[in-house]
């Protein structure tokens, strides 16, 4: 972590201290609530832009000094943020190409958020003049810490000047005419470009099923995005390069490739908001690890819990309260999988417009009696005592391959199934099947480095790109363990078909050759069952049958061993499940989305086979998990209850001990409904 921050766990908040500058005791009961709160951080300015520059040119600094001096004089930090996710009025009156294009061709009229064009020369030049202005006055104040740059980067412009762009992002990937018609396949419907100017975004009443466009359209977006966040990172740090920058990203968002964005910003933040008691809370859980997961591997570091709600929000479809326990168990979950802070949307309750209701630590009613509030104050409290957490990462062993782009292509490739194809899905059935066992998973996609470790799962890798095939039979060839699945080796880079046996370049490396695919109806179920014993072993947890849905892949075995056979359909008995040895490693294959227990079964047997680290060698209760972080001095465990019950947790080895409990660990002991125990021990 950077050491702006100190080795500590920061807690803080959004505070908007704009929407009461006219009365200033909210600002000094705020401070005086914050500190209650054992709340160290805020970030400050992210929708202020009218009110530091209410005329074009005219700047209002004076209340923002006096916040950032008030909360420094009170030992409160600041992550300064920069205002271009919300531009003021004057600005889209006066400059109307700012305003976004949509992809029916219609200019927004002003309102909502992101609704600007990062194209546009006059946006650019406008937020860097105010982001310079921040930079100006607050970049070496002591007490800010970190740029907040923008807030949530966001959708797509399809103006004038992003078509421009457009066509000038093509020309520098292709070089030809030719070469891009020929890679998009525009000979299918007489859709040859001949003129560069004929190129236009994909539009609903035009051209939207030229594959190779759709992605490259969404890879432009990303980069039009990362240049913009460039563009205001360079102004911040005009007057002080050391101060680190982030920007803070969204719950599996769809309409840019995070990855990318990996080497720009200084820590990676994001915002997180599950719908707690929708379903069984340890789905959600497990959906939430992974997303903290991803985040921390996108960097290889300790990131921020950017956002998070103490209560609820207002914007899903059903504002669910947090439980009692709730809100200590996920914010401590979020540390545990290796954030370095708990900060919430929002300080206190806006009075009006779209986010009044949204949950805050400071309600309505102005008062610090209330449960919200105290869950946060003692919150506050073990996060100081967990000081010491910041200064630890996560260690692991696994790598799962989750790609954006191969996602866009898979959601894109009208068929196998045009409905529910479930990449997001695949991918949480390997990593729940992880995390129930303890075993501590990265994230990487396919311009990663996987050498280095032991297992490498790559579910539905249906486009490869960036020479990935090539890491992949490199890392078998070296020793590691390959997991793929179905529906794998399909398309470049540009979802152009390869030619010959799928999957593409690895099916030497898999031992099978894919010949079909088949797709089920929602209501169609197969399954396979075991015809030998996992690494010959007698004691293998996988045995039986297991049903599979979704797709199911018909393999034949070009050297590998058939461990699983389907059960039924006209392909009963092919491969439903194989293993094959190549070079000094080895590759299982899955032909289909099995079943949760399968995942469960398969992986015991796998981390037993390899010797896999777990943290604690114990089988946890339904509904608990456990996960470390750890340095060379020292390792944190949290295991964490994700019921409504209490949990019976069998005894730990001796040098673990309670670091927020007194409980003897050598003992079999009870996790309360909703609680989170947090130990340690020394490596030394």
């Amino acid at each position: 972590m950077n050491t702006q921050f100190g080795d500590r766990l920061l807690h803080g908040a959004d505070y908007n201290p704009e929407q009461w500058l006219h009365d200033p005791q909210v600002l000094k009961q705020d401070i005086e609530y914050m500190k209650k709160a054992g709340c160290n951080v805020m970030s400050v300015g992210i929708f202020s832009w009218a009110a530091l520059e209410p005329e074009e040119g005219h700047y209002n600094w004076e209340w923002m000094d006096g916040v950032i001096q008030s909360l420094h004089d009170n030992g409160i930090s600041i992550f300064l943020a920069t205002p271009s996710g919300a531009r003021p009025v004057w600005l889209a009156q006066k400059y109307p190409e700012v305003l976004r294009v949509s992809s029916d061709r219609h200019r927004n009229l002003y309102g909502a958020r992101h609704n600007h064009c990062y194209t546009s020369p006059i946006y650019r030049e406008k937020i860097k003049g105010i982001n310079e202005g921040l930079a100006k006055r607050y970049a070496n104040h002591p007490a800010v810490k970190l740029w907040h740059v923008s807030n949530e980067y966001g959708g797509d412009c399809h103006c004038d000047l992003c078509q421009d762009a457009f066509r000038a992002w093509l020309k520098r990937k292709y070089g030809t005419l030719e070469q891009l018609n020929a890679q998009w396949w525009t000979t299918f419907w007489s859709h040859t470009y001949t003129e560069w100017s004929q190129i236009e975004s994909p539009a609903p009443h035009g051209e939207n099923g030229t594959h190779g466009m759709n992605l490259d359209w969404r890879r432009f977006v990303t980069d039009q995005t990362l240049d913009f966040m460039q563009h205001e990172i360079a102004a911040v740090k005009s007057y002080n390069p050391e101060l680190p920058a982030t920007t803070n990203f969204m719950y599996y968002y769809d309409g840019l490739n995070y990855f990318k964005f990996k080497d720009t910003v200084d820590i990676v933040s994001w915002d997180s908001y599950p719908t707690w008691h929708k379903t069984a809370d340890l789905d959600i859980a497990i959906d939430t690890a992974m997303n903290h997961d991803i985040m921390r591997s996108i960097k290889g570091k300790p990131f921020l819990l950017m956002e998070s709600s103490p209560s609820m929000t207002n914007w899903q479809s059903v504002s669910k309260l947090k439980k009692p326990g709730m809100h200590i168990l996920s914010s401590l979950q979020a540390i545990a999988h290796g954030s370095n802070s708990v900060q919430y949307f929002q300080w206190r309750k806006s009075r009006g417009s779209s986010e009044k209701f949204h949950g805050s630590v400071v309600s309505h009613d102005g008062s610090s009696d209330t449960r919200v509030f105290q869950e946060v104050a003692d919150l506050g409290g073990i996060l100081q005592q967990l000081s010491d957490v910041a200064s630890t990462n996560s260690q692991a062993e696994v790598a799962i391959v989750y790609d954006w782009e191969n996602k866009w292509a898979i959601e894109n490739s009208q068929g196998p199934r045009n409905k529910g194809m479930g990449y997001i899905e695949e991918v949480q059935s390997h990593y729940r099947a992880l995390q129930k066992q303890g075993i501590t998973t990265d994230f990487v996609d396919m311009e990663c480095d996987i050498t280095g470790y032991k297992v490498v799962i790559a579910p539905m890798l249906y486009m490869l790109r960036s020479g990935f095939e090539q890491k992949l039979r490199a890392f078998v060839e070296q020793g590691g363990t390959l997991v793929m699945t179905y529906w794998s080796g399909i398309v470049n880079e540009n979802d152009l078909v390869f030619l010959g046996t799928a999957p593409h370049q690895l099916s030497d490396v898999a031992g099978v050759v894919s010949e079909e695919i088949d797709g089920l109806y929602d209501h169609e179920q197969n399954s396979g069952r075991v015809i030998q014993a996992f690494g010959g072993s007698e004691g293998s947890s996988l045995k039986g049958s297991y049903t599979c849905s979704k797709l199911c892949d018909l393999l034949h075995l070009e050297g590998a061993e058939s461990l699983m056979v389907y059960n039924d359909d006209f392909y009963a008995g092919r491969p439903a499940l194989t293993h094959h040895r190549f070079g000094e490693g080895e590759t299982y294959y899955i032909a289909s989305h099995f079943e949760e227990g399968f995942y469960d079964d398969l992986y015991s047997d796998l981390i037993d086979a390899l010797t896999l680290t777990r943290p604690v060698d114990v089988k946890m209760p339904q509904g608990v998990y456990a996960v470390a972080r750890s340095n060379d001095k020292v390792q944190y465990l949290f295991v964490q209850n994700f019921t409504f019950k209490s949990a019976s947790v069998p005894s730990l080895d001796a040098e673990w001990m309670s670091v927020t409990r007194n409980v003897d660990l050598s003992k079999a002991w009870d996790l309360e409904p909703y609680e989170v125990l947090v130990a340690k021990r020394e490596l030394e």
